[in-house]
């Protein structure tokens, strides 16, 4: 096949032909006046799409997170997360550096704190100790396998929080992947939440952008951090007008590329050694331990290119594979066929 499969991650798409149309045609404003009436349609839509009052553009899914914890907490305090989370693993250190937030970072095999552990950080005294302001979820959680979070766990976490009067935050990056997964709409996931950071360019094909959203006064103080990060912009509805495309029109198609992946595992469950189960594929993404095959993940992947399939080094042993709408059926068949031949030919399964 000449074509290159590219299943590296589901940010490499393009815009679809429509999502080129409406940015072409977009009506634009400055949004720095509040005056570009296609990013105002865009986040409204979101706000809809996601049960919250009031949603906010902003260019990246960091810069969103950044946003939420700069405005959720004061510097100094703590913020509870999963150590494996895209927050504390991926984001360069934002919410110390620039929110000033002391991360407690938590281990557990689905990404979900331990409600005990939690618990015993909120009981803390202010007076003494920084005060814990802020709890951080991801859903889907990117390296716990792509997992879809179960709405009970993150109930049980929010409940909690509540109690204590302490917010929770949503990494939502891929919610609609969650929501697909756990047969509900993307409101109901975020239900569970304060507030909702989620983006238009994993899965959803948009070429740039991330929304905010939650309460309508979190959302006006959010503004000025958006603001402090650098993410105010101009004539920024060239950008929402894909943004709309991508929420109007894409998340009823992720099931095909959940469905894709699970072929993926499939093929490659039949080693034995792999250890891959498909029924451990939640959604778009799956995951192989190159150790068995007696090479690294980065040797894997060179191999794999050779036959114009780009897999991610996830790990010194570890690729991710990840379904998306740039990847046919037909793509993935020979891409699984392939691999699988790969696999093969290292005569170590």
């Amino acid at each position: 096949m000449d074509k290159i499969i590219d299943l590296r991650s589901d940010t490499v798409t393009k815009p679809t032909d429509r999502m080129r149309e409406a940015m072409m045609n977009a009506e634009v404003g400055d949004d720095c006046y509040g005056e570009d009436p296609t990013i105002h349609r865009l986040e409204a839509l979101a706000a809809e799409k996601i049960g919250k009052p009031a949603a906010m553009y902003v260019p990246t899914g960091t810069m969103g997170n950044t946003a939420a914890i700069m405005t959720h907490t004061r510097a100094g305090d703590y913020a509870i997360m999963d150590a494996e989370c895209h927050i504390y693993y991926y984001e360069h250190g934002n919410l110390s550096s620039l929110a000033g937030i002391m991360p407690i970072v938590m281990n557990s095999a689905d990404g979900v704190p331990d409600l005990d552990e939690v618990e015993a950080y909120l009981q803390r005294d202010p007076a003494k100790f920084p005060k814990t302001s802020l709890i951080c979820l991801e859903n889907t959680h990117n390296r716990r396998g792509g997992r879809a979070i179960p709405l009970d766990r993150m109930s049980a976490v929010h409940e909690l929080a509540q109690r204590y009067g302490v917010p929770v935050h949503l990494d939502g990056a891929r919610v609609f992947n969650a929501a697909y997964a756990l047969g509900v709409e993307a409101r109901e996931v975020v239900s569970h939440v304060d507030s909702v950071m989620f983006c238009l360019s994993k899965g959803l094909c948009a070429p740039v952008g991330s929304m905010l959203a939650g309460e309508e006064d979190f959302i006006q103080e959010a503004r000025r951090a958006r603001k402090r990060l650098g993410g105010a912009m101009r004539q920024s509805g060239v950008l929402a007008a894909a943004g709309i495309v991508a929420l109007t029109e894409m998340p009823d198609r992720l099931g095909e590329d959940h469905a894709n992946a699970k072929l993926l595992a499939k093929a490659l469950s039949q080693f034995d050694e792999l250890a891959l189960h498909p029924e451990d594929v939640h959604t778009n993404m799956v995951f192989v331990d190159t150790k068995p095959l007696g090479i690294s993940a980065a040797d894997f992947a060179d191999r794999a290119s050779q036959h114009n399939i780009k897999v991610s080094v996830y790990g010194p042993m570890t690729v991710r594979m990840v379904a998306n709408h740039d990847a046919s059926r037909e793509d993935v068949l020979y891409a699984a066929e392939t691999l699988v031949d790969l696999v093969k030919s290292l005569g170590s399964c």
